[in-house]
């Protein structure tokens, strides 16, 4: 008994040191990058380099709820991460034993798009969520909304909201109906797999996912979202 009690203590302090190295790494990560590039200065680049620019009072409700429902169902509650996410996360990845789901908010999304590059290290998910902290304090929700669907890939080379409703729709963004709103908002968890001009098909299965999350939530009826897959 002994024995194992000692191989616990040693395997918690092993992991206690290395969480606390990759925390200290990522938080030196993340004061260079905004050291470099004020969060001020960043959304006015993004604003000013995005030919298109949406805002938020241009979003159509039914992509707003779409979006909030697959990506960060909790956005408008939390302050920048999500600990239940990310431990739900953490669990389904070591079940399957490889990284299959991530956890990231949608402000953390925003972090990693605006300032970070899209490699899988665990420094930069840790500078990411204290990111993440930082924008939810400069910025409010709807501006947190407003640049993530500004920044995010739609596929198909659509950058933005606005390139990708006109590239998939031909229509202004605030002319999306439910069944484009929510065909949309499922595109950016894997644009090269699920652009409408790639993969027809995979891109109405994850239309139909993002419905089901839509009525779990409570964003939809059941009829609604009947009527859309129909």
């Amino acid at each position: 008994m002994k024995i194992v009690k000692k191989i616990i203590i040693t395997v918690f302090i092993v992991i206690s040191i290395t969480l606390g190295i990759f925390t200290y790494q990522g938080y030196n990560l993340y004061k260079h990058v905004l050291s470099e590039t004020s969060i001020d200065q960043k959304v006015a680049e993004i604003k000013e380099q995005t030919g298109n620019y949406t805002n938020y009072n241009e979003l159509p409700k039914y992509y707003i709820d779409a979006v909030v429902a697959v990506e960060d169902r909790m956005f408008f509650e939390h302050k920048g991460i999500n600990i239940i996410s990310i431990m739900r996360a953490m669990l389904k990845n070591i079940k399957e034993l490889r990284p299959v789901e991530g956890g990231s908010t949608i402000t953390q999304q925003l972090a990693k798009n605006i300032y970070f590059t899209q490699k899988k290290e665990i420094t930069r998910k840790v500078a990411e969520a204290f990111m993440a902290f930082e924008l939810e304090k400069e910025l409010n929700k709807e501006e947190i909304f407003e640049l993530y669907v500004n920044t995010i890939y739609f596929g198909d080379g659509y950058y933005n909201i606005y390139d990708a409703c006109h590239g998939y729709f031909d229509k202004e963004v605030s002319e999306m109906d439910l069944y484009e709103s929510t065909l949309l908002a499922g595109i950016p968890n894997a644009p090269s797999v699920y652009a409408p001009t790639k993969n027809p098909e995979l891109a109405k299965q994850r239309q139909q996912q993002v419905i089901k999350k839509m009525v779990k939530y409570n964003y939809l009826t059941q009829e609604e979202a009947d009527s859309i897959i129909k």
